[in-house]
């Protein structure tokens, strides 16, 4: 379907050995590499995978991030990579409408809107929805660029990744990725996906502590990325020896 473009899927999973079989099963056929990412997992979830015919790779440091990360070293010719969580949550057959944008040469970076698509009732939790609706409108707030959600089913050209050189390696993975997007002045779009009940019990979302770990990460991201831009625009007005102001001619 994409023959000119080597397309990578990365799954990072921390005991998703119950959902795996059901998401490698609808990845499309035209994928070239398919890796899960295990972030120490304790329920079999590595041999699971590798059971299923995916690439294998282990993360013992805790953190989606981190997970993220190892399933990109894992995949050095690709060209596009997709993220996709391993709990059955996200739909793979819809993969098409995030990478086709890319591989077309139209963009470089494509996020899954769960907001613009369909969702399950109950699918988002309302603490869920909450905070990826202030977090989208931060975004929007230092940085211009409106964004209607934090999805993790998302595509990207692997050389932009590379270069936006992450930092955030637990909750703050997914809205880094953004933020950094904007920031590098990459051509970004979404594209509407839907949303299920996913298998098991959330990391996240289930926990009180997930949810307060992950909305604390989110939040310091944007405003630690936030007033390092400003800095930046200090240092800079600095040089040339104060504030800068432009004046339109009539």
């Amino acid at each position: 379907m994409f023959r000119d473009q080597h397309i990578a899927v990365v799954i990072p999973a921390r005991n998703e050995s119950a959902a795996l079989p059901d998401v490698l099963g609808d990845i499309p056929n035209w994928v070239d590499d398919i890796i899960v990412a295990d972030n120490d997992s304790s329920d079999g979830t590595a041999e699971t995978a590798a059971r299923h015919g995916a690439t294998v790779v282990s993360e013992k440091r805790l953190g989606y991030g981190f997970a993220c990360m190892a399933g990109l070293r894992t995949a050095p010719d690709a060209d596009i990579i997709v993220f996709l969580d391993g709990d059955r949550s996200d739909y793979p057959e819809q993969m098409d409408r995030l990478v086709r944008p890319i591989a077309c040469g139209d963009t470089d970076f494509v996020v899954g809107s769960r907001t613009l698509g369909q969702c399950a009732p109950g699918a988002l939790s309302p603490q869920q929805r909450y905070g990826n609706a202030l977090a989208c409108t931060l975004i929007a707030r230092f940085w211009g660029h409106a964004y209607s959600d934090l999805g993790p089913f998302r595509a990207i050209r692997r050389d932009a990744l590379i270069a936006m050189n992450m930092c955030e390696m637990t909750y703050g993975w997914t809205v880094e990725m953004q933020i950094r997007a904007v920031q590098l002045g990459l051509r970004v779009r979404e594209a509407p996906v839907d949303y299920r009940h996913r298998i098991g019990k959330s990391k996240v979302s289930g926990t009180l502590r997930g949810v307060w770990g992950a909305g604390t990460k989110i939040l310091l991201c944007i405003f630690r990325s936030a007033w390092r831009d400003r800095q930046t625009q200090r240092s800079a007005a600095a040089s040339f020896g104060g504030e800068i102001t432009v004046t339109k001619k009539p």
